[in-house]
């Protein structure tokens, strides 16, 4: 009979989650970034120091950002390993709220500790309580119940035997993946108990494969036999699955084009034949020709989020019939879809053996072609000498010059993700977009937890002035572990994505570039100097050439590099683009708006909904 082992609380969970194993062999919660506060410095501190190297404690600058570092790291790890981030109980745990809603939006594995109020409430109001007037058992970290697939609160030792192992079987559920949420009541993590030593045992934590139902894959099967312009639209869930090559293979076997989601991008090499580029509002122009013919639209690991579907503008065809491989059947169902729920790795060759010797009727190459020509254009150099500031096409052309087949570009927020999106070509697993929350201020430290899982990658994040303000202060963390990762930073004066929108949606300028802001004084950022005041090498690119040149040299140094460079608010990409559904105000305008609304109104009536 197993004997027990008397701990604290908070020296229990760190040591329950040392020993919470992979397949491969590695913990599955690789270690803790902390921020310490009154609320876990005594007990879960005290139980990370004491555990010393077997779960490591990373120091970091904010929680919110150290969280979007973790989140990184699980994304590029395909879910398969996770982190932890702890904070004290008020401020430092409704900092981590956003982050949590980023890792639920995109289905990602991270563990959220947040200390709590004391369970005995002795002596309520602590600092840092809010307390709900009507419910005595409410505190800040309920905040995180919409934002999370588990939340639980430890209020008593014993708690740890049953909420831990619920906590690592979400974040290991292929289909029920995110975030988790145990706030630890700050009494409580310093109160022993006596555990049962079998609960410190190693524990392998398999990620499943379910397999579909037989009858969904003939009802696929079925449809895509009867198809004559099928598209494949490819999502983060063949990343997640591993399923990358398998996709390729299946496109080519049955002739079906595919396009790819910016959680997808990256899945399939640029070059592929198969591959159109990307659907929807940030898709090339070969891709939404594409998606308007397609009578079968098989989406593959995605949610069909309205950038994908231009808001349901791009699947024209009125005959189009959609089927949804996923395995969470909340997807699978989405907009009226056949669903087929299942990982995609084992769809695809269930699917693949029931087509046998199938093949989709043959599609045009030419567009496709003519795409990467108009890609090559619009991503040039500019030639000889001019006065006028890059765009940011042409930023991220001198990036792909000199990107190898080790490159990964990342981005999350403003003109990047949808230039990046429609422009960029992506080798084969170098592309990593936050783009399910769009979360300004997941850059700079999102790039840092890439890095870490992914240490011989060349790692490029692009950001823009605006997103850099919100958050920047992982780049002093990713000094001091000298992580380094190279920094493309757009200066534009201002929020020049929102901008653009704005007029689009007939509004005036205002409060988004610095010139229609209320301010007494245009500020000039020195983002150079600031970027160095952290230690990392910093300088500023004054042209295309000097951008190319900086990032080359940047790949033998074991800091953070940021290169800033000016560039232009006004273009777009230049190339491709299709309808967003913004709402545009129906009455009370000047005549600018009324056009506006106009022709709101006409896209509207190309939507092609089924709910």
């Amino acid at each position: 009979m197993s004997g027990t082992v008397r701990l604290t609380a908070a020296q229990a969970m760190v040591r329950w989650l040392s020993v919470q194993m992979t397949e491969e062999g590695t913990r599955f919660i690789e270690g803790v970034w902390a921020i310490f506060g009154h609320g876990n410095v005594a007990g879960i501190g005290e139980a990370l120091h004491g555990i010393g190297a077997a779960l490591p404690t990373w120091r970091g600058q904010n929680e919110q950002t150290m969280a979007h570092a973790a989140i990184a790291y699980a994304k590029t790890l395909r879910r398969r390993r996770a982190q932890a981030v702890t904070s004290s109980i008020g401020p430092g745990a409704t900092n981590m709220v956003t982050a949590a809603a980023l890792a639920h939006v995109n289905r990602l594995p991270v563990l959220f500790i947040p200390g709590d109020v004391f369970a005995n409430r002795r002596p309520d109001p602590v600092l840092q309580q809010i307390e709900d007037f009507d419910d005595g058992t409410v505190s800040a970290n309920d905040c995180f119940r919409p934002v999370v697939r588990y939340f639980d609160r430890i209020a008593r030792p014993e708690h740890l035997l049953t909420c831990l192992p619920r906590a690592l079987a979400v974040m290991t559920d292929p289909a029920n993946c995110g975030p988790v949420c145990l706030a630890f009541c700050q009494d409580v993590q310093a109160e022993a108990y006596d555990y049962p030593e079998s609960f410190f045992s190693p524990r392998v934590w398999r990620i499943r494969r379910p397999e579909p139902d037989p009858r969904e894959v003939a009802d696929l099967a079925a449809l895509i036999r009867a198809a004559k312009t099928p598209v494949i639209v490819s999502g983060g869930g063949v990343i997640y699955s591993g399923a990358e090559a398998d996709l390729a293979a299946f496109a080519k076997a049955h002739n079906i084009p595919l396009v790819e989601t910016q959680a997808g991008k990256g899945a399939t090499g640029w070059d592929n034949p198969m591959n159109f580029g990307s659907p929807g509002v940030t898709g090339s122009d070969c891709a939404n020709a594409l998606c308007a013919r397609a009578d079968l639209v098989i989406g593959v690991g995605t949610r069909f989020q309205d950038f994908t579907t231009g808001s349901w503008t791009v699947f024209g065809n009125p005959e189009r019939r959609l089927v949804s491989v996923n395995l969470a059947g909340y997807d699978a169902t989405k907009h009226g879809a056949v669903p087929c729920v299942g990982d995609a790795k084992v769809v695809l060759a269930r699917l693949s053996a029931a087509l046998g010797s199938h093949k989709a009727p043959a599609f045009d190459q030419d567009a496709r072609l003519a795409w990467h020509e108009a890609v090559r254009r619009v991503t040039a150099a500019p030639e000889g000498e001019t006065n006028a500031l890059p765009t940011d096409a042409q930023v991220i052309g001198a990036v792909q010059r000199m990107a190898t087949k080790d490159t990964l570009v990342m981005c999350a927020a403003g003109t990047m993700p949808g230039a990046l999106q429609v422009l960029w070509q992506a080798a084969a697993g170098g592309y990593h977009m936050e783009y399910g929350y769009s979360c300004m201020g997941y850059e700079v430290a999102g790039a840092m937890g890439i890095k870490l899982a992914a240490p011989a990658k060349e790692v490029v994040c692009f950001v823009g002035d605006g997103s850099y303000m919100m958050a920047n202060s992982e780049l002093a963390t990713a000094v001091m572990r000298r992580v380094p990762f190279t920094v493309v930073l757009t200066d534009n004066r201002g929020y020049g994505c929102i901008n653009r929108l704005q007029q689009e949606c007939g509004g005036a300028e205002f409060n988004n570039m610095y010139k229609d802001s209320n301010v007494e004084v245009q500020p000039e950022i020195d983002f150079v100097s600031h970027a160095r005041a952290m230690g990392a090498h910093a300088e500023k690119a004054a042209t295309i050439a000097e951008l190319e040149a900086r990032i080359v040299a940047a790949r033998g140094r074991d800091i953070p590099t940021v290169i800033v460079i000016d560039t232009d608010a006004v273009s777009g990409t230049g190339a491709g683009g299709h309808w967003w559904d913004v709402a545009v105000p129906e009455a009370g305008g000047p005549e600018r708006l009324e056009r506006a609304r106009a022709k709101y109104t006409a896209q509207v009536r190309r939507q092609n909904v089924v709910n």
